[in-house]
């Protein structure tokens, strides 16, 4: 198991140096010039060459690129809009982001996976028919727009909820109502797949001969259900979370623009639209850490749920 987490830890430098490549590739086909558009049409030529030198905008490709690498790892690499350091910037906004992909994963489980084992128990009840209708209808419906409709329901019509900002930590009362909005529009892609995801292969499992075995010895449904057959459902589950959870981060950006939620994604797009391209970089670059890592757990969470799948 050790070694499997070195070697996989291994592979994410060239993950995520591939990612970087990408990433710096299309910034420098966006059109114009970044110190022109920060210092406006009056700027003259001479500030727009120090800037340019400043940031290295007039080296070649691959000094700029490697200039970029170097001086995010090391910590001094500099936000021209904000004016300070990258690291530090994005620093202030990742705990946000963090709370409210973890609270969008929490509501996701709770909701999808009983939903989900009802639906295959009661298969073709109005219950199943129902739960897999808005499941559709969840998957059908970006999250974003999703959002707008909770911002009109719940913060304009009822005015339950505030509309948008960040109320402090999620475990004070007014940071709990800053973010249960933005969190449940985040999760409800994730809980039309994965519920849609748990029925499927729950009603694979219920059809396997040693649950009927298990029935014929007097084994109590509830335990025949839960231990044996959703326990054995669970790899297919766990994969879509993982992904889910991976893509939720990359959600999280349009949830954050509509919500004006301080994290790293509209801190991304902000960078975007000042042309920030070493804010554009780190902010891009530190999602994909946490898609990267978020997969590798997933992988390591099979080894807890089926003691008989071995990395060594």
């Amino acid at each position: 198991m050790f070694a499997y987490i070195i070697k996989r830890l291994l592979w994410m430098i060239p993950v995520l140096i591939g990612v970087s490549l990408i990433l710096f590739g299309i910034m420098q086909l966006v059109p114009g010039d970044p110190a022109t558009i920060m210092l406006g049409t009056k700027a003259t030529p001479e500030t727009v060459e120090a800037l340019n030198k400043k940031f290295g905008f007039n080296k070649p490709f691959y000094i700029r690129y490697f200039l970029l690498v170097k001086n995010f790892l090391t910590g001094e690499l500099d936000s021209i809009y904000y004016h300070a350091k990258v690291i530090d910037i994005i620093g202030q906004r990742l705990h946000a982001t963090i709370e409210l992909g973890v609270l969008s994963l929490l509501i996701s489980v709770v909701i999808a996976i009983p939903t989900g084992v009802i639906a295959a128990v009661k298969r073709n009840s109005i219950f199943d028919l129902i739960s897999m209708f808005f499941a559709t209808i969840g998957i059908s419906v970006p999250s974003f727009f999703t959002g707008l409709i909770l911002i009109y329901l719940f913060s304009v019509f009822f005015k339950v909820f505030p509309s948008s900002g960040y109320g402090g930590p999620i475990w004070t009362w007014q940071g709990l109502e800053h973010i249960i909005l933005p969190a449940f529009a985040l999760s409800t892609v994730m809980i039309a797949s994965t519920s849609r995801l748990t029925r499927s292969a729950m009603l694979e499992i219920m059809k396997e001969d040693y649950l009927v075995t298990a029935r014929s010895k007097g084994v109590a449904e509830k335990l025949v259900i839960l231990k044996h057959a959703f326990r054995n459902a669970l790899i297919p589950i766990i994969t879509n979370i993982g992904n889910q959870v991976a893509m939720m981060f990359g959600g999280a950006i349009l949830i954050e623009t509509v919500f004006a939620w301080p994290g790293v994604g509209r801190l991304a797009v902000k960078a975007v639209q000042y042309r920030d391209q070493p804010l554009v970089f780190g902010s891009i670059l530190i999602l994909s850490f946490i898609y990267v890592v978020v997969n590798l757990l997933v992988d390591l969470l099979y080894v807890f749920i089926n003691p008989r799948i071995s990395y060594d």
